[in-house]
């Protein structure tokens, strides 16, 4: 038999697969030479049914393959190790061993240019963003309809971050909640006014000229900003101001 009658023998053995059909997770291109220039993409997921459906999916996507599919993150790591990294990881959170969370930091430690996107039930807080601050690219719940990732994959290669909308609200939330508030000391105009001359490096004396004040009475309202503030000096309502953005 010779080398194309073998490939027809093979692709006979391989059944038709129907969206939610099995297909071997190992399984790989009859033909790599014509898929060359698709995007590689790799599949960390320990739930069989959701990963052939996912590989079947993405395998049936123009300009897109996902030849290897994991069960674990320690999996996918050896083959990083030895294999030409793949342009996007589809990286599941709650794994067998190693967690999806802690695999994003290898992951990227190994193949910094790779893509991750986080394809998961959680959506707490908590794993939103210790996976986005670990370098996933994206985040998207599995309840999503499955051709969004096919979407996610597209969006994230051209610079995008895929998220479910649920997900996008959460991660604003969390950065809202993160912005320090910019805390109220009881100020007054004339003391704001003070410590902004005060900041600009100027001299009480300075300050009592510019603002047509006697000597004591802005040596008076310093001790009260001093006060205020919970600092003793002038380097410490200075550097205050800056902190903390007073002014």
């Amino acid at each position: 038999m010779d080398q194309s009658q073998e490939e027809t023998a093979l692709i006979d053995t391989i059944p038709i697969c129907h969206q939610f059909g099995f297909i071997h997770p190992e399984r790989t291109v009859v033909n790599p030479s014509s898929h060359e220039q698709d995007v590689t993409i790799w599949l960390v997921e320990d739930n069989k049914h959701f990963r052939d459906t996912i590989f079947e999916l993405i395998n049936q996507s123009d300009e897109m393959r996902c030849p290897r599919s994991f069960s674990s993150c320690e999996e996918a790591l050896e083959a990083l190790e030895g294999d030409p990294p793949p342009e996007v990881i589809l990286l599941d959170i709650g794994l067998p061993g190693m967690s999806g969370v802690e695999g994003v930091s290898k992951f990227k430690e190994i193949s910094p240019s790779t893509h991750i996107i986080i394809l998961t039930v959680y959506d707490d807080n908590q794993n939103v963003f210790n996976a986005l601050c670990a370098g996933a690219s994206g985040y998207l719940l599995k309840d999503a309809p499955p051709v969004q990732t096919v979407d996610a994959i597209k969006d994230v290669l051209a610079g995008g971050a895929p998220m479910n909308m649920h997900i996008a609200r959460k991660v604003l939330d969390m950065f809202i909640g993160s912005v320090p508030q910019k805390k109220e000391y009881g100020l007054t105009e004339r003391e704001k006014e003070i410590l902004k001359l005060m900041v600009e490096g100027l001299t009480k004396k300075k300050i009592a000229d510019k603002l047509f004040l006697s000597y004591h009475t802005v040596n008076t309202h310093l001790k009260n900003i001093y006060s205020k503030l919970q600092v003793n000096t002038r380097s410490g309502a200075v550097s205050k101001v800056f902190k903390e953005r007073l002014l």
